[in-house]
């Protein structure tokens, strides 16, 4: 249920702190993607990053709202890809190509097999999931995507591993159904000039040239490496499949990336931020002259202040990094935090934002008025980067969707 509350915002009864998930926004996203068919190499699908309880926003709410926009559902752990064949079964919803990135035990593996998810092979040790997947006598082998290591150092197989580590795919043909190749870019974020990821693309497109050869594969592979950024960025690492992740929340992965796609496309298309944190007041009052606030005496008024306290702090992940540096809005106004963000509280001077001492509504990260506070300027005051903050806000806020 969700009630009006001063200035036009929403808010869920009973909840002091809580998020608002804009479904128009979210629908915009995608459709900036799907644009980009037109101006580059065509994306035969586009593929949505919902790891990070939904980079934070909330797994549970932006599942329903994304899983007829797209065509791809990306998960790190195998409990959130069956998840979502339980949602499509309980909804009576076709299924989605839904694909796990990240690490799998053999055990899972068959789980997965037996649901018709995806899996990511990035290293020998998926050769003692053959004997249990044979043991599991499936319907349908398990469908992999083999991780190629390009350049990040992290998962994946090198060039100078394959073939000779990727034997297994074929000792166990039966239950490993090769579909698929992918790898991670490094460096598109940080840079405009894109030569790392270039050399990576080439790297790439050599690791699965020898796959093919190894593995006698005669189908349509998929492939995928271009997340965000280079999916605005750079048209030639589009492949098959594009796999958004922050931008599909309405956030740019850089300024880099901002300049970036504006030389490459000519322009720069709207990204919406889907998220925004608003919380009611605790309790609002005046301090005189002179009265410290908060833990540690950090902050004095320097005349009669107008505070309010508001039930929200680090724990709900809100950045203690940015204490003394922060504001909110309230009423379409700054209002900066004072003293220490705590575990559970900020206080913030609403001398200039309201004329009375009633219950009031500040935004933490969103639209408020004329003003703005987005995920980055959060960021730069916590000396963090926005994936982190939106990632880090507490699963046990609520979370509305509204439209």
């Amino acid at each position: 249920m969700t009630v009006e509350h001063g200035g036009g915002s929403r808010e869920p009864a009973a909840q002091s702190s809580w998020l608002e998930l804009s479904a128009a926004s979210l629908r915009h996203n995608v459709e900036v993607f799907r644009a980009l068919e037109a101006t580059g190499a065509p994306a035969r699908a586009l593929g949505a990053v919902l790891k990070g309880n939904a980079y934070g926003h909330g797994l549970e709410q932006v599942l329903p709202l994304v899983h007829p926009l797209v065509d791809i559902l990306y998960f790190i752990t195998p409990q959130d890809a069956l998840a979502v064949r339980a949602f499509e079964r309980e909804r009576k919803l076709a299924p989605r190509q839904v694909l796990v990135i990240g690490a799998i035990s053999p055990e899972e593996a068959v789980a997965l097999a037996r649901e018709g998810v995806d899996a990511v092979v990035a290293d020998s040790a998926w050769a003692e999931a053959g004997p249990r997947l044979r043991a599991a006598r499936l319907q349908h082998p398990l469908r992999v995507h083999v991780h190629i290591d390009t350049g990040l150092g992290r998962e994946g197989f090198t060039l100078e591993q394959l073939p000779r580590d990727t034997g297994f795919l074929t000792e166990y043909r039966d239950v490993f159904e090769v579909t698929g190749v992918l790898s991670h870019f490094a460096n598109t974020e940080d840079v405009t000039e894109q030569a790392y990821a270039l050399a990576q693309l080439e790297a790439f497109e050599a690791g699965t040239a020898r796959l093919v050869e190894q593995l006698s594969l005669k189908g349509p592979l998929q492939r995928h490496i271009a997340a965000s950024a280079a999916s605005l960025s750079l048209p030639r690492a589009r492949y098959e499949a594009l796999r958004v992740g922050i931008s599909l929340y309405g956030f740019w992965p850089s300024p880099e990336t901002r300049l970036s796609t504006r030389l490459v496309l000519g322009g720069l298309p709207t990204l919406k931020p889907v998220l925004s944190w608003r919380c009611r007041s605790q309790v609002v009052k005046w301090l005189p002259e002179g009265s410290y606030v908060g833990y540690g005496c950090t902050y004095r008024c320097p005349e009669p202040t107008r505070i309010a306290v508001l039930p929200v702090g680090y724990f709900d992940g809100y950045p203690r990094l940015a204490s003394g540096k922060a504001h909110v809005l309230v009423n379409g106004r700054r209002c900066p935090v004072l003293g220490r963000v705590m575990m559970n509280h900020l206080i913030v001077d609403v001398t200039r934002a309201t004329a009375d001492e009633r219950p009031l509504t500040a935004t933490l990260l969103g639209h408020d008025g004329g003003e703005t506070l987005p995920a980055e300027t959060l960021a730069g005051w916590a000396q963090t980067i926005h994936y982190e903050v939106v990632t880090r806000l507490g699963s046990h806020l609520r979370r509305v969707v509204v439209d």
